[in-house]
């Protein structure tokens, strides 16, 4: 029971890292991207 909680949690864990890599790695192309275009000046 525990070692399937373990593993659950450790699954979960992993996950959440996973998806805050990936945040943050849109985040900073998103930045890269608004910082290397041309302002729309319309």
């Amino acid at each position: 029971m525990w070692k399937k909680l373990l593993i659950v949690a450790g699954a979960v864990g992993l996950a959440a890292l996973v998806a805050k890599k990936v945040k943050s790695a849109n985040d900073e192309r998103a930045l890269w991207h608004e910082a290397t275009t041309a302002p729309d000046l319309r």
